[in-house]
């Protein structure tokens, strides 16, 4: 990224590992564009990190392509670009999850839409912009369940991994525009998904969201080579980075 400080739009960013990167952002002064589907959550999330930095939020679904193209426009008219995007919202379709022989399939179809046809959206609003300046950043939010044939996890899996190549294939297609497309793991979290993913499991002993955020603030402030599939706990061992405001 420029030496400028980036305008990062970030959706999920109410709660668990979206708000924990906002707030590492703002504390570095970067201009937030936020979403969320919980609108009191976001405006409590909006409040908090305003007196850090400039906040546009908007709440609502990023599977509504008028919620899509709204955000983005705010987020342009207020800052004049945005520089980095964070899709880190997701859905794991029905609670408890279930195996895929009975899954339903119009929950499968609105978990597609939220955790893949949703990203490759926001992409596409924002690319334009990007490919104009020449640089900018483009990161989406995966899990180990994209490669690891968990059972109960198989909707969600699937749309991860679906998500993971739809990265891979836009990182081939964009190579050389000075946009970059990254991938992240953030690895198992003690996160509210996570707990209603697996009602009644014990998450106590898995790190909250604050651990792996510091790897995508790190990863859009000091970029790596193009395409790559990352996790960020084992990220921010290797780069030795430190959780730190």
């Amino acid at each position: 990224m420029s030496v400028r400080k980036p305008v990062v739009l970030i959706t999920g960013a109410s709660r668990g590992l979206g708000l924990e990167m906002a707030r590492l952002f703002a504390r570095r002064g970067a201009p937030l564009v936020l979403t969320a589907r919980g609108a009191a959550a976001l405006t409590a999330a909006t409040d908090e990190l305003g007196q850090l930095t400039e906040v546009v939020a908007l709440a609502g679904n990023v599977a509504d392509s008028d919620h899509v193209e709204r955000l983005v426009r705010a987020g342009e008219e207020r800052f004049g670009r945005i520089d980095a995007l964070i899709n880190n919202a997701s859905t794991i379709g029905a609670s408890p999850m279930p195996a895929l022989e009975a899954y339903p399939l119009d929950l499968l179809a609105e978990v597609f839409a939220v955790n893949v046809a949703a990203p490759l959206a926001l992409a596409q609003r924002v690319l334009p912009g990007m490919r104009e300046r020449g640089e900018g950043i483009i990161v989406n939010v995966t899990s180990d369940a994209a490669v690891q044939g968990y059972p109960g996890w198989g909707g969600y899996g699937a749309s991860k991994a679906a998500l993971e190549q739809l990265s891979r294939v836009l990182a081939a297609e964009i190579e050389g525009s000075g946009v970059r497309v990254y991938a992240v793991d953030p690895g198992d979290m003690d996160t509210q998904m996570h707990r209603e993913a697996e009602p009644g499991v014990d998450l106590s002993d898995l790190p909250g969201p604050e651990i792996a955020a510091p790897a995508f603030v790190q990863l859009v402030l000091h970029e790596r080579a193009p395409f790559g599939r990352f996790e960020a706990q084992k990220l921010l061992v290797v780069a030795g980075w430190e959780a730190r405001a």
